[in-house]
């Protein structure tokens, strides 16, 4: 057995620990970048908190999933600004955002040298500009990966810039910050970081450090994310899915994905659909197909249990099967009135260019097994 784990150098967890911002950043410059996707008005405390420590603000709106365009607009408000350092609060995209400033701050070159599948995907060699990341979505888990998913217009597609040198120097994750989050967005994000915590767990790379966190991660994700998303104060439930999600970005980061995200990276580069939701939708397809195609193929996988140990670990009965976790996760889908994929323009027209793009996806590759483009079409149809 041998395998590598790497996070962020610092993560910082507890409800009130925004806080300890100001006093966190002190010593790592003196003028940030703020990549939010946040109203003034939300983001007033965090400045505050900053400025007492003598740090000045430059921030940067990232209204949507982060572009290649929009991140060359970040990265020029950063140096135009003089900024020495890049602080990431909000979801997922001003996370990536954020990210993928701080590592081209001090590399040179163009953003296209670095990224995967439409540049030239060379190697990131100089460590990132000290780079803080406050999530305010339980979803994502970014705080601790190690790769910025950008979406380029151009080529209708998302990728990645990756690098170990990219992961945040510190991971700030107050399960306060989730509070207000909107009944949709807790539900997306909510069965992001559930996909993130079962993919991992079923993954080709899955190792003994990422299995306890995936298995930890489901259990807290099915006793909260109903509860969270009936009722968001609930301190006690937006706890179990910030760690959730969190333990989901440890995961990922060290054991790679599956098909669901190996098809959230091309939908979401052709189509305006939020990605959290696109992986909800995806999940019980994926994993009713992956059961399918082992037991045929591979009937010795060792996934074939993972499987039916997803299905305990989320239904909370010992003696469940992989089919009745499948039947758990599409009723908590109707639950939580995740809408078809047919609901953001996709239709069966778009499958065979979907499918061809997502069978070379990175994302892919972690998957239990190497699923036929016959199956792959199956699964989008099933998602529609």
């Amino acid at each position: 057995m041998a395998f590598e784990f790497a996070t962020a150098s610092r993560i910082i967890f507890g409800a009130g620990s925004l806080k300890q911002i100001g006093a966190l950043a002190a010593p790592m410059g003196k003028r940030a970048l703020l990549t939010t996707g946040h109203p003034a008005e939300r983001v007033h405390s965090l400045v505050e908190l900053l400025k007492a420590q003598g740090i000045e603000c430059s921030i940067f709106p990232v209204p949507c999933e982060p572009t290649t365009d929009l991140v060359r607009t970040g990265l020029i408000q950063a140096r135009d600004t003089g900024c020495d350092l890049v602080i990431g609060f909000g979801g997922g995209s001003a996370l990536d955002a954020g990210k993928a400033v701080a590592a081209l701050l001090t590399n040179a070159g163009e953003l296209l040298d670095y990224l995967e599948v439409i540049g030239k995907g060379k190697p990131i060699t100089q460590p990132s500009a000290p780079y803080l990341a406050v999530p305010t979505t339980a979803g994502t888990g970014t705080e601790v990966t190690r790769n910025a998913v950008l979406a380029s217009k151009e080529h209708q597609v998302k990728v990645s810039l990756r690098s170990p040198y990219m992961l945040p120097r510190v991971a700030l994750v107050d399960p306060e910050l989730t509070y207000s989050l909107p009944r949709e967005v807790t539900a997306s994000t909510g069965l992001d970081a559930l996909t993130q915590v079962i993919e991992p767990f079923v993954s080709l790379k899955a190792n003994p450090m990422t299995d306890a966190l995936c298995l930890e991660g489901m259990r807290r994700a099915a006793r909260s994310l109903r509860q969270a998303f009936e009722n968001g104060s609930d301190a006690a439930a937006r706890e179990d899915m910030s760690l959730a999600s969190l333990f989901g970005g440890l995961a990922l980061a060290n054991a790679g994905l599956g098909a669901v995200h190996g098809f959230a990276a091309p939908v979401g580069g052709m189509f305006p659909a939020p990605h959290g939701a696109v992986c909800a939708r995806l999940l019980a397809p994926v994993m009713e197909t992956n059961l399918q195609a082992l037991s045929i193929r591979m009937p010795a996988s060792n996934a074939l249990r993972r499987y039916d140990e997803v299905a305990k670990t989320v239904t909370g009965n010992n003696s469940a099967t992989a089919s009745e976790g499948i039947l758990w996760l599409q009723e908590l889908c109707r639950a939580l009135r995740i809408p078809s994929l047919s609901a953001y323009g996709i239709t069966e027209t778009d499958v065979p260019l979907l499918v061809e793009r997502a069978s070379v996806a990175s994302s892919m590759q972690a998957n239990p097994i190497k699923l036929t483009a016959a199956e792959l079409e199956g699964i989008l149809q099933a998602a529609l």
